[in-house]
C-alpha cells in the first residue's frame, strides 16, 4: 500500500513538474518538439544589452550552420511573430536568434519604449556580431529576417552590414517615411513643421516633469469606426492571438518624442547598394503594401525579388501559416547563404 501511495505521489510530482515546465512557454505561439531554444544576450555598439532567443533545430550537423536574426514587427516583442519565424526557420534546418531591439522587450536601455533608426538598425548588426562567434555558426552564411517596421531596419542594415548575406523584409513598413509623412505621404510639410513644434514642446514638458509622455496606442476595446488596419493590428495584439505582455503594441505605447528621430533621419537613403540578395514580401490586400513596392523599384541587381501574397492583408505575414510563405523563404536563405 505504501509503495503505491509513493509511486502516486512520484506521477504527481513529476506531472507537476511538467506543467511547470510548460507553463515557462512564454510565446504566442505553439512550442515546437523540433527545436531547442536558449535564452542569450549581447551587447550593441551602444553598450546596450540585447535579449533574444536562440533556436536550434535538435538534429543540427555537426558542421558550421547557416544562421538567420529575426526582429520586429515594430513595437512587438522575439515572443510574437519573429519568435515563431525564428522557430520555423529553425525547424528548416538553420540557426535561428529572434531578439527584442534596444528599448523594448526584455533588452535593455533608458528610458523604456524609443524608437532610433540608426540604434535600430545596428540592433541587427550586434545579432550578426553574435552569430559570427556562436561555435556551430559560418559567419559567412548569415542572414536576417526583418518584420513590419524592422523591414526596413533590416534593409537598412543590408545596406551597411556586409556580412548579411541575404535579407528577407516581410510585410515592411519604412518607419521614417511614414512618421515624417504620414500615411500614402499625404503630410506637407507645413504639417510636418507644426509637428515638430508639438513635439518638441513635448521635450520641454517631459525635461520639466521628469517623466515622458505617452503616445497614443491600440484602443482597448474597437469601437467600429476605426479604419481596417486598426481593426487587423488589434485583432493580432490585443486578443489570444498575439497578446504578450512585454510588447508595446499590447500592453503599452511609446514615447511621444520618440517620433523625433524618425521623422529626422530617413533610413535606406543607400540601400540602392545593396549587392547581397534581398527578397521582399508583402501582402496583396495589405494598407502598407506601397512601402515594399517603393523600397524594391530602389533596389539593384538580378538577385532582388518581390513577392506578392494573394489576398493577404498586414497582419496575415505575422502569423497566418497560410500565408506566409515559409517554402519559399526557406528555398531563399538555401540558395543564397
Amino acid at each position: 500500500m505504501f509503495k503505491q501511495i509513493f509511486i502516486l505521489l512520484l506521477v504527481l510530482i513529476i506531472g507537476g513538474a511538467n506543467i511547470c515546465m510548460a507553463s515557462d512557454w512564454d510565446k504566442t505561439f505553439v512550442k515546437s518538439d523540433k527545436v531547442d531554444v536558449k535564452k542569450v544576450n549581447f551587447k550593441n555598439r551602444y553598450g546596450i544589452t540585447l535579449v533574444g532567443d536562440l533556436y536550434t533545430p535538435k538534429k543540427k550537423t555537426s558542421e558550421k550552420m547557416s544562421a538567420i536574426a529575426v526582429a520586429g514587427p515594430f513595437g512587438a516583442v522575439k515572443e510574437q511573430s519573429s519568435g515563431l519565424y525564428a522557430q520555423t526557420m529553425a525547424e528548416r534546418g538553420f540557426i535561428t536568434l529572434a531578439f527584442d531591439p534596444s528599448y523594448t522587450g526584455e533588452s535593455g536601455g533608458e528610458p523604456r519604449n524609443v524608437s532610433s533608426p540608426e540604434i535600430n538598425t545596428e540592433d541587427f548588426s550586434a545579432a550578426i556580431d553574435f552569430l559570427s562567434n556562436q561555435d556551430d555558426v559560418d559567419p559567412d552564411k548569415i542572414g536576417i529576417i526583418g518584420i513590419c517596421g524592422f523591414g526596413g531596419f533590416g534593409l537598412n542594415a543590408a545596406a551597411i552590414d556586409t556580412r548579411i548575406k541575404a535579407t528577407v523584409a516581410v510585410t515592411m513598413y519604412d518607419m521614417t517615411r511614414v512618421t515624417a509623412r504620414g500615411y500614402f505621404d499625404s503630410v506637407d510639410e507645413n504639417a510636418r513643421y507644426a509637428l515638430k513644434e508639438s513635439l518638441n514642446k513635448q521635450r520641454t514638458e517631459d525635461f520639466k516633469n521628469g517623466t515622458f509622455a505617452k503616445a497614443p496606442g491600440l484602443p482597448e476595446k474597437l469601437s467600429g469606426d476605426e479604419p481596417q488596419f486598426v481593426k487587423d493590428y488589434y485583432g493580432y495584439y490585443k486578443t489570444k492571438r498575439g497578446f504578450h505582455k512585454r510588447s508595446i503594441n499590447s500592453n503599452g505605447n511609446w514615447n511621444t518624442t520618440a517620433s523625433l528621430a524618425l521623422i529626422n533621419m530617413p533610413i535606406l537613403a543607400y540601400s540602392d547598394e545593396i549587392r547581397s540578395a534581398v527578397l521582399v514580401i508583402h501582402g496583396e490586400k495589405a494598407h502598407s503594401r506601397y512601402f515594399s513596392e517603393d523600397a524594391f523599384k530602389k533596389l539593384k541587381g538580378d538577385n532582388k525579388e518581390l513577392l506578392i501574397i494573394k489576398d493577404a492583408n498586414h497582419v496575415d505575414l505575422y502569423d497566418n501559416f497560410e500565408k506566409i510563405p515559409f517554402d519559399k523563404i526557406e528555398q531563399f536563405f538555401k540558395t543564397n547563404l
